[in-house]
């Protein structure tokens, strides 16, 4: 083997690494720190401070993490679960205390046939595991989203009220 890359990532240990696509990494760091990394570049990352304002930051820190190319998924110190947008992070899933303590590992349900009969529908299921020796099944319900043509069709819509109401109010606008 042959040492490739080597930076700075974290202040501290790393608590866990996962390989995403398009060459990313994802780091959870004993600094209270999650990155996403190309190369020795940091893409974008989560602080317990910006993205849950209101908890202190001390209090957790992420423990494990896995990407699936289109969801990363976390677990903490403190037993919570979340779910965020690989590329934005966006949070999408977020359970306080899903477990009573440190959540060792979580992992994506594959997208085979067994793994699509687990899902049901969801859009993602997670598996996280934990001290309290619990294994939990978490699912992210599908996300509503309006079909492209109805959209149009409502922007359309739009344009002739507003065209109409225009002829109304200033009567020979048009």
């Amino acid at each position: 083997m042959k040492k490739m890359l080597e930076f700075k990532a974290h202040d501290g240990e790393i608590e866990d690494i996962a390989l995403g696509p398009d060459n990313k990494v994802v780091t959870a760091g004993r600094d209270f720190q999650c990155c996403v990394w190309q190369q020795d570049q940091l893409v974008t990352g989560l602080r317990w401070h910006e993205n849950l304002p209101g908890i202190p930051d001390k209090a957790y820190r992420y423990q494990a993490c896995r990407d699936s190319g289109t969801f990363l998924g976390l677990g903490t110190v403190t037993g919570s679960v979340a779910i965020h947008i690989a590329f934005s992070l966006q949070r999408l899933y977020y359970v306080k205390e899903a477990h009573g303590i440190v959540v060792t590992d979580v992992a994506f349900v594959p997208e085979s046939q067994p793994g699509q009969d687990l899902l049901g529908g969801h859009e993602a299921a997670l598996l996280s595991v934990a001290v309290d020796s619990r294994c939990k099944l978490h699912l992210l319900p599908t996300r509503r989203s309006l079909p492209v043509w109805l959209l149009l069709l409502l922007c359309a819509g739009l344009i002739v009220a507003t065209i109409l109401l225009l002829q109304l109010a200033f009567p020979g606008f048009l």
